[in-house]
């Protein structure tokens, strides 16, 4: 992985075709969301009190911030990487703010492994705990999701959207078995550690497996994180929720709101919008969110992220003062 590359020819044209093709099935897909609803409908009513959940949603979403990183920091200490927590703090709001603002294909992930490797010199374990920072969320998600829909049977109730929140918590899990089984063979996963694209990815899967098999702690301390992570952004998206009238409970967006999360990561549109909010109204249509709603609410939880994100320009403008000098211990 590298931090830049060619802009011309084929390739830099690339760079700038896909994020502008996101942007119109961004604009697209809610296009047709608004279609169905009065645009006077979208602004939602004022209440006094909503300034104050508005307020903690965005409080939220920082702290979310801060547990990704410390998802990513006991990832790294199972790979024998340590790495202070200011510094992956710093290196993530970085990454968000290229993600969300710079009309760029290199991506947040890839900044965060060339930063951070600068500063270990170990590049494909660093990539590796990228990726297994981010895998670990495709074992919590479904797991909330379940938690959601059996804490609380009646939303087992609700026709084709508790059926595909199930199906989709369940074939991830079905996935994430099937991905850990492939990569658990030194013969098949210990090969790929080095190879290009997703490879790689799988070599990078190889290698966590095999920490975690020598450190189950440390397996253990991912998921604690990773839950705490994953909760908090919940709690965010409760939060918004309540700030723009939605009527809906807290099981319902611990069953239904992975399964949001899941459908996002779809890579067709920007940050998810749009995707989001077609998500948001197929899941909690049936708790009588309206297709206004779900708008407002998919711009509303965009927003919050795109404020927090400003935050990491300092961050991205400043650079890694540490390049170049691996870190030899880890202190929160």
């Amino acid at each position: 992985m590298t931090d830049g590359g060619e802009t011309g020819g084929p390739e830099g044209a690339r760079r700038f075709l896909v994020p502008a093709l996101r942007a119109a099935a961004s604009v697209l897909m809610l296009g047709l969301l608004v279609r169905r609803v009065h645009l006077s409908s979208l602004l939602p009513e004022w209440r006094p009190h909503g300034a104050v959940f508005l307020g903690g949603a965005l409080a939220a979403t920082l702290c979310g911030v801060v547990l990704s990183a410390l998802r990513w920091q006991r990832v790294l200490v199972a790979l024998e990487l340590p790495a202070r927590l200011r510094v992956l703090v710093a290196n993530y709001l970085a990454s968000l703010f290229v993600g969300n603002f710079l009309p760029s294909t290199i991506g947040g992930d890839v900044l965060r492994v060339g930063r951070l490797s600068g500063r270990n010199g170990d590049a494909p374990g660093t990539f590796a705990s990228v990726v297994l920072e981010r895998l670990s969320g495709w074992v919590v998600l479904p797991v909330i999701s379940l938690i959601g829909l059996f804490g609380n049977p009646t939303l087992l109730r609700l026709g084709n959207a508790s059926r595909l929140a199930l199906a989709i918590a369940l074939g991830t899990l079905a996935l994430l078995l099937a991905l850990m089984i492939a990569t658990a063979s030194p013969r098949l996963g210990g090969r790929l550690a080095h190879n290009e694209g997703w490879l790689r990815f799988m070599g990078a899967v190889h290698l966590g497996l095999d920490r975690f098999r020598r450190h189950p702690g440390a397996a253990v301390e991912v998921l604690v994180a990773g839950f705490a992570y994953q909760l908090v952004v919940m709690l965010a998206a409760f939060l918004g929720a309540q700030a723009i009238g939605l009527d809906v409970g807290w099981t319902a967006i611990l069953a239904f709101m992975p399964a949001v999360a899941i459908a996002q990561l779809i890579p067709v549109t920007i940050g998810g919008l749009g995707v989001r909010a077609g998500a948001v109204l197929l899941f909690l249509g049936p708790l009588g969110v309206g297709a206004a709603q779900a708008i407002t609410f998919d711009v509303l939880l965009y927003g919050m992220n795109l404020v927090v994100s400003l935050l990491g320009a300092p961050a991205f403008a400043v650079g890694d003062r540490g390049r170049g000098r691996p870190t030899a211990s880890a202190t929160a």
